[in-house]
């Protein structure tokens, strides 16, 4: 068993991570590259009991071997080891589908070896997206990505420290996937255009937008979106995240801006009813919106619900 106590290198880097107590029953996803190796092993050296999961895609020859880098990994290191594979065809939205998939075998609460690295391509990707608040805010620091402090650079000096052999997974290459044209063109043009390393600025800016998120979570669930009156004299910020949070439910694909706003439009008079993807409709009756399936038949026409008194628009203060 290795000496974590008297390795230098393994407390300096432990020391900067988020693990939970030690004794926690930690699930770890471990694809075998140097990120999740570090995972792995920070896991252990923390004092968690770890099971370090393997989940195989199936989308390369020879991508099933990989899980017996893990396996001796854990092994080497005094985890337990499991492998799982999903099956997913190429094709469009790969990524977010490979995700999905891998996220469904750990779990929710499975520990990831996600880096600042990975946070500043995290921001760029979803500022490129159009995201909001949230997803500039991207990961959160805590037991699910207990690694975010640290850079890619020192996972990779961590395996080869230890003696161990990442995988080496050719799709980190593919430009075909927006994260590696991020990370290999646009991060690095970034920093030069800025004359720094401008991962650190990304997963700092990434930190401070957390708080806020949280703050306007905190208002927004002050806000009942059934109750359309009380929505649309609501903060237009607060407005949006109750519809969001509403909209969403139990989902894993937040709603449109367009969605939100097209909701509003409801709570304000702007609207009868809206009918949005998915195949659901929410429409107003005496002050309260409801959400349902859609009708098929068009549901959108504007005017004031009779009953309803009218709201003033707010589209020239967005």
């Amino acid at each position: 068993m290795h000496d974590w106590e008297g390795d230098p290198l393994v407390a300096s880097l432990r020391a900067r991570c988020t693990f939970p107590p030690a004794g926690t029953d930690l699930v770890c996803g471990v694809s075998g590259g140097p990120d999740s190796l570090a995972l792995l092993v920070l896991a252990v050296a923390s004092g968690c009991r770890v099971t370090a999961v393997h989940v195989d895609h199936g989308l390369r020859p020879g991508s099933g071997q990989e899980a017996d880098v893990v396996a001796d990994a854990a092994r080497r290191f005094g985890a337990r080891f499991r492998a799982e594979r999903v099956e997913l065809d190429d094709g469009p939205n790969l990524e977010a589908r490979a995700r999905q998939a891998r996220r469904g075998v750990l779990g929710p609460d499975a520990a990831t070896g996600h880096t600042a690295d990975d946070q500043a391509e995290t921001v760029l990707a979803n500022l490129l997206r159009g995201a909001g608040v949230h997803g500039l805010a991207a990961m959160r620091a805590g037991p699910r990505h207990p690694l975010l402090d640290l850079r890619r650079a020192e996972t990779v000096a961590l395996t080869e420290h230890l003696g161990l052999n990442p995988v080496a997974d050719p799709s980190n290459d593919d430009p075909r996937h927006m994260r590696n044209r991020i990370r290999h063109e646009l991060l690095p043009l970034c920093s030069a255009v800025a004359h720094r390393d401008v991962v650190p600025v990304l997963a700092r800016q990434a930190g401070a937008l957390a708080g806020d998120a949280d703050l306007l979570d905190a208002v927004a669930s002050l806000v009942d979106p059934e109750d359309a009156p009380s929505l649309a004299a609501a903060p237009e910020a607060a407005a949006r995240r109750s519809v969001r949070a509403w909209l969403l439910g139990d989902g894993d694909h937040p709603p449109s801006l367009d969605a939100v706003e097209r909701v509003l439009d409801v709570a304000r008079l702007e609207r009868r009813a809206v009918e949005l993807p998915g195949g659901r409709r929410v429409a107003r009756s005496r002050g309260r919106l409801s959400l349902g399936p859609a009708t098929g038949a068009a549901a959108e026409g504007s005017g004031s619900v009779p009953g309803d008194s009218p709201v003033q628009s707010r589209r020239g203060h967005r």
